[in-house]
């Protein structure tokens, strides 16, 4: 019983996505990239999650290992109860067919040419063995859910690109996975556009109680999303929660500094400039706070 207790305890127990102190090194014959370095990370059921950084910061490489796409060199990532380090080929197969939903940017890798909209979002639930009643049902339920039973037997070339992007939401969803994965999911589509697929996503969450998480570089995502985690030099650095707004927008926000589990926190680099902080700083604690200060006189 006691050990049991003890599990109950572990970082993100109770969360959908666990990241716990993961790394990814690429290594070449002359140099080795660390893609992450150490990242934490806790997404919990329901939740939609928008992940930002600049390019190199590791966000993609984030989303490539909670795809099933890449693997992790050490640390822990866990999606729905599935060891992402632990897993063989044939159950990553299955966690990638069933468990996760994966949008890319182009929406060209996302679609088939020759396919229409309904046949593409057929084929999943095709492989996965779903009987063709239940198929038809579930594709008429995307696409009149999302707003795209106009483009039912439509080809890619025939839809504009928020259309070609909301049918591909709907691929992802067609088996109906726990967790969406979205990459710069509106990174080539205009304002409007990118409104419509935003909607589909918070469609996808609400109606559907689908967890997303949407990795982008646009700091301006933020704003669709009540949480959102920036990532910097392959660390979580700060979150910025929004409280609830109108018709589901969320409203007002606040930012936070991340805390790791080995307690380090990434200082933002206008504070760093602002009060000339280098390699080394001064740390006070007082009744309620922590303070850092400029080691100026201690250089050497």
């Amino acid at each position: 019983m006691a050990h049991g207790g003890a599990r109950a305890q572990e970082f993100g127990h109770d969360a959908v996505i666990v990241c716990d102190n993961l790394l990814r090194v690429y290594q070449t014959d002359t140099v080795e990239v660390q893609a992450l370095q150490g990242l934490d990370l806790l997404v919990h059921d329901r939740e939609m999650v928008a992940i930002v950084g600049a390019s190199g910061s590791g966000k993609s490489t984030l989303l490539q290992v909670l795809a099933g796409v890449d693997a992790a060199t050490a640390g822990r990532a866990r999606v729905a109860g599935h060891d992402l380090l632990g897993m063989t080929r044939r159950e990553r197969v299955h966690y990638r067919r069933h468990v996760v939903g994966f949008v890319r940017q182009q929406s060209s890798r996302n679609l088939v040419p020759y396919l229409t909209a309904a046949q593409v979002v057929d084929l999943p639930q095709s492989f996965a063995g779903v009987p063709r009643r239940e198929r038809r049902q579930r594709t008429e339920e995307l696409f009149e859910t999302l707003g795209v039973q106009h483009c039912t037997d439509l080809k890619p070339h025939q839809m504009s690109g928020g259309e070609q992007q909301r049918v591909a939401i709907c691929v992802a969803l067609a088996n109906r996975p726990q967790v969406l994965l979205t990459d710069e999911p509106t990174g080539e589509l205009d304002s409007a556009s990118a409104q419509e697929v935003f909607a589909a996503l918070r469609t996808a969450n609400r109606e559907w109680g689908t967890t997303v998480v949407i990795v982008t570089h646009d700091a301006g995502v933020s704003g669709q999303v009540a949480r959102t985690v920036a990532i910097r030099d392959g660390r979580t650095s700060s979150e910025v929660l929004r409280s609830d707004g109108a018709e589901g927008v969320p409203g007002i926000a606040e930012e936070f500094a991340v805390m790791d589990r080995a307690g380090r926190v990434q200082v933002p680099r206008e504070f760093r400039e602002a009060l000339a902080l280098t390699h080394r700083v001064r740390l006070a604690l007082t009744e309620d706070s922590i303070e850092i200060r400029s080691d100026r006189g201690g250089e050497r």
